[in-house]
């Protein structure tokens, strides 16, 4: 079982993330930013992971703090959950719809952090959140976990749609690409590492 958990606690944010990455979809997620609980729940359920999130962030500044936290506390659960990568099939990618929306995401757990992130939502606000902070997300997440990660807009809508249709589709493309490949005898690079 590749399940890990990871506490992250600055003077801003105190985040624990519990990750089973051969879960059942099943989670339990309290960021204090309900826009956010919503789309880590989704998360969970398509990608197939049991993932608790509890942050606690100075959300009386901002949002911030606990969205660049949440990244890169879940980034480095996924790098550690993976371990060496041996057996699993490195590559995932998804096209998503969601009603007039739709999330191309495409990755490869290289070991080599890189982000294209190729989304402009007609709205700048969810509720009281700033979607910017999605973008400050994923660099955070691919930073520590070291992948290279691209989120393209093909169609884009409705501003909930919007980021609905890219963390399903992320969930899909990343379970793709942790699943085990029964071919793969070691790590899944000429290199012999990631």
């Amino acid at each position: 079982m590749r399940l890990v958990d990871i506490k992250r606690t600055t003077k801003e944010t105190d985040i624990q993330v519990i990750w089973n990455l051969d879960g059942k979809g099943r989670s339990t997620i309290d960021t204090g930013i309900p826009f956010m609980d919503h789309m880590l729940t989704l998360f969970a359920r398509h990608g197939g992971f049991d993932l608790t999130v509890k942050a606690t962030g100075d959300l009386a500044v901002d949002c911030h703090h606990t969205m660049e936290d949440l990244g890169l506390t879940m980034g480095q659960a996924l790098s550690e959950a993976l371990g060496s990568k041996a057996g699993i099939r490195r590559y995932g990618n998804f096209l998503l719809p969601m009603d007039e929306t739709l999330a191309l995401v495409a990755l490869d757990l290289s070991g080599r952090p890189y982000l294209v992130y190729k989304v402009n939502p007609p709205a700048s606000y969810i509720k009281d959140m700033d979607t910017a902070l999605f973008k400050e997300f994923f660099y955070a997440f691919t930073v520590k976990s070291a992948m290279t990660l691209h989120i393209n807009m093909l169609a884009e809508g409705e501003t909930h749609h919007i980021f609905e249709s890219i963390f399903k589709g992320f969930a899909r493309a990343l379970r793709e690409a942790v699943s085990i490949d029964p071919n793969e005898t070691g790590v899944p690079s000429t290199k012999g590492v990631l």
